[in-house]
């Protein structure tokens, strides 16, 4: 049954990584990294359920708060002029 849903996650997940390479600016590639991160986390949950397995569900939960930080730092250095 989840079969299906990890190869659609993997289409997505591939799609967005030519935007995340070819961003024709920073903040698009931010939104690419942000958006990869967000289908990471989804995979995780969906193994989790499927394998009834707590472990992935708490590690996507400590994923999805660093992805979290790490954009708002990201986003901070692009708003002052990094890139």
């Amino acid at each position: 049954m989840w079969l299906p849903v990890a190869i659609f996650l993997a289409v997505c997940i591939a799609i967005i990584l030519v935007r995340l390479f070819l961003g024709p600016t920073p903040p698009d590639r931010l939104v690419g990294l942000d958006t990869l991160n967000t289908l990471v986390i989804v995979s995780m949950v969906i193994l989790g359920a499927s394998f009834n397995e707590v472990i992935y569900i708490d590690v996507a939960i400590v994923y999805a708060l660093l992805s979290f930080v790490t954009t708002l730092f990201i986003a901070k250095y692009i708003e002052k002029g990094g890139f």
